[in-house]
């Protein structure tokens, strides 16, 4: 009977390996992936003097999608390096000596990949569509605020995509001389608004521009001709239109599966296929963590020992897992131009992993 808590020290010994090299593996190429993609809110953020509280919140609302995107390769290369490890200390020789088949060694490693597999799914299916629309509207939010401080004297500053702002100089309290506004928001009929002096006011709904003796030209879509409206006082919203303050409908990436699974009406064909291939992509990419893993499990379990020049099957490994990545990206795009290749997505994702399982399956049996 000492047999199996020996096994389930074993396991406990491979598990906690596993678990710290994930972790580490994980945070580290969390943090890399996160630090090159942030460095382009850097500039924006010390340039209008913005919080660095600011720049921390949006960047760290990309991390879950990070995450799930890396979790399945680190997965893979965690098991490959510890087992591997384990493998030239003689570790898995002993082991094997006293009678552990190659699926009780590989017990630990399935355990841990499962793990990254459930991860995966409250990933993908919760916590990167919410995390993703927060940054979104967070996005929108600050873009609006800093809107005003984009307004250079002596520059045409597009403060959004159909407004555009000239001011002559910027005095003390945000107040304007000499502006210049293109309003293009109603694309028949764009106007030109001109202002002696403005107030700069930044409101909840975004910054805002108060007008003081000033003009607006604007053509009559029906006459063609000019008309001239003279003004006292007026304002003038340059926060983007409501419409953009909206959730993206279009958007797959924040949609719900329910909503992938059955794409609304009004969706074009290109469109609508993004919307499927995303329902399938999150269904079966946490999967690859297992797939990915057993690849490794084979790579390692399924030779004989060599104290050097054992790197061979590791390599190949690591090519196979590379092919794979490619693959599934090349057939994602494939369905998403032709939705009878959806089945397709499954096919690459378990075929990898039901391949080595039957391999490591056929050759279980203690070994010396």
């Amino acid at each position: 009977m000492p047999h199996r808590p020996l096994l389930h020290r074993i396991d406990a010994y491979i598990i906690g390996q596993l678990l710290i090299a994930l972790l580490l593996v994980t945070t580290g190429l969390v943090a890399l992936i996160w630090l090159t993609q942030s460095l382009r809110f850097i500039q924006i953020i010390v340039d209008h003097g913005l919080s660095p509280l600011v720049f921390l919140k949006l960047t760290f609302l990309l991390v879950p999608s990070f995450l799930a995107t890396i979790l399945p390769i680190t997965s893979f290369i965690v098991v490959l390096f510890v087992y591997s490890r384990l493998a030239g200390d003689r570790e898995l020789t002993i082991m094997r000596g006293i009678g552990l088949s190659d699926m009780k060694l590989a017990r630990p490693a399935l355990g841990v990949a499962l793990g990254a597999v459930l991860l995966g799914y409250a990933l993908t299916m919760g916590l990167v569509p919410a995390s993703i629309s927060a940054f979104r509207a967070y996005q929108f939010e600050i873009r609006n605020q800093i809107a005003a401080f984009l307004l250079q004297p002596g520059v045409f500053t597009q403060v959004t995509s159909h407004v555009t702002v000239y001011v002559q100089a910027r005095g003390p309290n945000d107040s304007l001389r000499g502006i210049l506004i293109e309003d293009n928001r109603n694309p028949a009929s764009p106007a030109t608004i001109l202002a002696r002096t403005g107030q700069l006011v930044v409101t909840p709904s975004g910054p805002m521009v108060v007008l003081q003796d000033g003009s607006r030209e604007q053509i009559d879509a029906k006459t063609g001709r000019l008309d001239l409206l003279t003004f006292k006082r007026n304002q003038i919203s340059l926060a983007q239109t409501a419409k953009a303050m909206t959730p993206d409908e279009t958007n797959a990436a924040q949609a719900p599966l329910g909503a992938l699974l059955h794409p609304r009406k009004g969706l074009s064909a290109g469109e609508r296929g993004k919307w499927l291939v995303e329902a399938q992509r999150r269904l079966t990419a946490p999967l690859t963590a297992l797939s990915y893993s057993l690849i490794a499990l084979v790579a390692v379990l399924g030779g004989a020992f060599r104290r050097h020049g054992g790197l061979l099957r590791p390599a190949v490994a690591v090519g196979i897992v590379t092919l794979l990545v490619a693959l599934e990206l090349g057939v994602q795009n494939l369905a998403a131009r032709n939705t009878a290749l959806l089945p397709f997505i499954w096919v690459v994702v378990l075929v990898p992993g039901l391949v080595p399982a039957f391999m490591l399956v056929r050759q279980n049996g203690p070994r010396g």
